[in-house]
């Protein structure tokens, strides 16, 4: 009767030890705030420092391969991670533009893609160049007719713009004319933000932030 348990007991950890096994991994990036991303293919999740998977995988989970290491923005992300309990997520729109959004720890969306560019979060808050996409109506061949909006905006964890800054112009969205448009506003610490104008260059703001 001994035997039969202890040969129970066996096989139920050898079967839990093996169901804890990920395999096939291609990437592992490093640990951040207690979670490293592993990647197969173009899919990435999260697991924790146990090696128990967190966040399944899945292909919208943003990083590059040609990341700029010179760079703070979604440029420079050869890895997902997160910050701030963040990590940023992604999908095509307007003519297969990239647009940036976030996750939180529990692979729940916080906020939709909506930015053409972003920052990681840090003290809470963040800055990005919001999207907005606007339908004005329909021309004389019955195709839709949308109004294109940009602003630098700043944002909270819970993926509300706390601040909309100066209106952008110039953004082309369409696959040959489109760039990766600069930030026009950057946090330089929890009271202090820099915001941008194309006439007089940057400005250094004071701000009253309710945690």
């Amino acid at each position: 009767m001994k035997k039969i348990l202890l040969l129970s007991i066996t096989i139920v950890i050898s079967g839990f030890l093996q169901s804890q096994t990920l395999d096939g991994i291609e990437q592992i990036a490093p640990f951040s705030e207690g979670m490293a991303a592993v990647r197969k293919g173009n899919q990435w999740a999260f697991i924790n420092k146990d090696g128990n998977m967190v966040i399944d995988f899945r292909d919208d989970i943003y990083w590059t391969k040609n990341a700029d290491s010179t760079k703070t923005d979604v440029s420079a992300i050869a890895y997902p991670m997160f910050k701030d309990g963040r990590c940023i997520i992604t999908k095509k729109v307007e003519d297969g533009v990239s647009v940036f959004g976030f996750i939180d720890t529990e692979g729940n969306v916080i906020l939709e893609p909506t930015l053409l560019n972003v920052y990681h979060f840090k003290d809470g808050y963040t800055t990005g160049v919001l999207f907005d996409k606007t339908l004005r109506g329909q021309n004389e061949f019955k195709l839709n007719i949308y109004d294109f909006k940009f602003f630098d905006v700043l944002l909270n964890t819970s993926g509300e713009i706390v601040e909309y800054y100066d209106r952008r112009q110039g953004i082309q969205m369409t696959k040959k004319r489109y760039k990766l448009p600069f930030i026009g506003a950057k946090m330089l610490n929890a009271g202090l933000v820099a915001v941008y104008h194309v006439d007089s260059g940057w400005e250094i703001r004071k701000l009253t932030l309710n945690n």
